[in-house]
Formats: structure tokens, C-alpha cells, sequence
């Protein structure tokens, strides 16, 4: 069975999304980071828009309301990337909460490999334990290393299986 064009589409969006996510942590400049985030955050909302109705009319609807969660979460980043780093980080707290909370939700029906549900939840606790140390206090940025830093390889790879899973020859 070949993959159907929104498929693809979205498929290029997780795509567009973790590389040009990756690739803004690691700049120095604000606007360029700024710039390669935008671009993150609206192909990773049109992924996870179509992603969010493929698996709503297959009839999964945990999957669709996590890759749904997962939308909201990444659009609450989308608003906050302009303000720059240090003012980012309310909407970055709320989003990675969402991300969490998605992950989850995307990862607890069995329509995803083993491995990909597995990073899935890593990513998840990452996001979670960071999001609760900014709120205690801790002056961490979305640049931050270790956390939250570390949740964003499981984050990709993530997406790697999800695009995998859309684009495997003889789904």
C-alpha cells in the first residue's frame, strides 16, 4: 500500500520539525534560533494536525487526541519563541507539558512499535521532570543542558518512527 499524500505531508513536516528544532538548540544567534523554531513549530503543527485526523477516522482516538495535545503544546512554543529565550519560558513550561502529556497518550495503545512508544515515554519524563523544576525554581531555558536538552534526541527519534510508520512500504 503506498502512502497517501497527507501522509507525506506530514511526514516532511516531522521531519522539518525535529531537524529544524535540533538544529535551534545548538545556534548562537537569537534570531536565527527564533527563525529555524518558527519553522519547527508550524510544520510540526501541520504534522500533527493531519496526523491527528488520519488516526481520529481510523477509529483511534487515544492516538488522535495525543498527536491533537501534541498540536496545542507545540503551538503554545510557536507563541512564545518570538519573546526570545528568557521571556519563552511560561509557554515553553506549558508546552513541553503538553508534549509530556501527549507522548503519553500517543504511546499507551499499541499502534506504535515498541521502540518508538519507549522513547516516546522517555522524551515524556525529560519534558516532565524539567517542567517541574522551572516551576520550582530552577532558572532553566529551552536551551538548557542537561535538561531539557536530553528529551529532545528521544523527541526526534520519536518522530523518526512515527514517519517511518508512515512511510513503510506495505503498511
Amino acid at each position: 500500500m503506498r502512502s497517501s499524500p497527507l501522509d507525506i505531508v506530514a511526514a516532511i513536516g516531522l521531519a522539518i520539525g525535529g531537524a529544524f528544532g535540533l538544529a535551534g538548540t545548538f545556534v548562537g544567534g537569537d534570531a536565527l534560533r527564533e527563525t529555524l523554531w518558527m519553522i519547527d513549530g508550524a510544520a510540526l503543527v501541520v504534522a500533527t494536525a493531519l496526523l491527528t485526523m488520519k488516526y481520529q477516522r481510523l477509529g483511534n482516538d487515544c492516538v488522535a487526541a495525543g498527536f491533537l495535545t501534541f498540536l496545542a503544546g507545540e503551538s503554545l512554543l510557536l507563541a512564545g519563541n518570538a519573546a526570545g529565550l528568557q521571556a519563552s519560558v511560561p509557554s515553553y513550561v506549558g508546552g513541553i507539558s503538553l508534549w509530556a502529556a501527549a507522548l503519553v497518550m500517543v504511546s499507551v495503545p499499541r499502534t506504535f512499535a515498541v521502540w518508538m512508544r519507549l522513547t516516546a515515554v522517555v522524551a515524556a519524563a525529560l519534558f516532565v521532570v524539567s517542567a517541574g523544576r522551572i516551576i520550582w525554581g530552577t532558572p532553566l531555558l529551552p536551551t538548557s543542558s542537561p535538561l531539557p536538552a536530553a528529551g529532545y534526541p528521544f523527541l526526534v527519534l520519536t518522530f523518526i518512527g512515527w514517519i517511518w510508520t508512515l512511510l513503510r512500504p506495505g503498511r
